[in-house]
């Protein structure tokens, strides 16, 4: 019997799977892998203690690992890439398959095909392959850039249009969920907190907040929702017209728009987000289909490795 094995390797977070042609085996999932992002320390104990995991609930050693596919972001880096070869190669069997985490996260939607991914969780971007085969990206600038409707990007907007709101005198309890979220005794408080701490180190702890307001009704955070979702909408529309203008030889040909996937923990389980995302696609582009089950990135990476390309 033939075992694969796939790996996506976040900047936080490594997600290992271990499966073999017909079927998922055992899932682990442990800190980062990436040398940029952790020490060679770090990196190894986060290593050994997923593949450990794996053997344990499997009986299946990773000597008996056919192939193995990472994606990752800094696929190109020598730091990333040259540690991942010598990690892996002395610790697992079979060749090693390193690609960019954006065509794994491609391949787990439409498995090498033609297709635009939207991906928002704590960050965001939006991906498509082409029907030339072409990996095209829009956004995915970091989190003081762009990050549209991501994790971080909607605890900021929560900040900034809680204090206008407080300007418009219109009400809304963002500011109040915030001052509770960080033990913060007063508003002028939270200012001080917003203005002196690293935004990108608690930008995104306010989130599910944010959600939990839009619920019970509250209408600044409602508005934030759905201004995220239309802006990286308007990323995915960006790359539907880039395929069109690729995929277009003369003006008689047709273009057929592409499905569009999601990906990430925002599109997949803040509905506000997603719909109103849906919403501005299917205004400009009717009939446009939508894959409604979330991509699992690691699982583009199984498609890898079970291809060996």
């Amino acid at each position: 019997m033939a075992y694969f094995l796939a790996v996506d390797a976040g900047g936080t977070k490594t997600e290992f799977l271990l499966a073999t042609e017909d079927r998922e085996l055992a899932r682990a999932r442990t800190g980062t892998i990436k040398r940029v992002n952790a020490d060679a320390a770090t990196a190894e104990k986060n290593l050994d203690e997923a593949l450990a995991q794996l053997q344990r609930s499997t009986g299946v050693s990773m000597t008996q690992v056919e192939r193995t596919c990472v994606g990752t972001s800094g696929d190109t880096v020598p730091l990333v890439t040259e540690w991942l070869q010598q990690s892996f190669r002395a610790r697992v069997s079979g060749p090693l398959l390193l690609v960019g985490d954006v065509a794994i996260a491609l391949d787990a939607a439409f498995a090498g095909g033609r297709g635009v991914l939207a991906l928002a969780g704590t960050g965001s971007n939006a991906a498509a392959r082409d029907g030339h085969g072409t990996i095209i990206t829009a956004g995915g600038w970091g989190p003081m850039l762009a990050d549209q409707g991501a994790g971080h990007w909607i605890g900021m907007e929560a900040l900034r249009r809680g204090f206008l709101a407080r300007d418009e005198q219109r009400p809304t309890q963002l500011l109040e969920a915030a001052r509770k979220l960080w033990n913060l005794p007063t508003e002028d408080a939270l200012i001080e907190f917003a203005n002196t701490q690293p935004a990108t180190q608690y930008g995104a702890q306010l989130a599910p907040e944010v959600v939990a307001c839009a619920a019970q009704g509250d209408a600044v955070a409602i508005e934030i929702l759905k201004r995220g979702g239309a802006d990286l909408a308007y990323l995915v529309a960006l790359l539907i017209e880039r395929m069109r203008k690729a995929e277009l030889t003369n003006s008689a040909d047709r273009f057929e728009v592409p499905a569009v996937a999601f990906a990430g923990s925002i599109l997949a389980k803040v509905e506000p987000v997603r719909v109103s995302l849906q919403q501005f696609l299917r205004s400009k582009y009717p009939g446009i289909r939508f894959i409604e089950e979330p991509a699992d990135p690691v699982r583009g990476a199984l498609w890898r490795a079970m291809r060996g390309n």
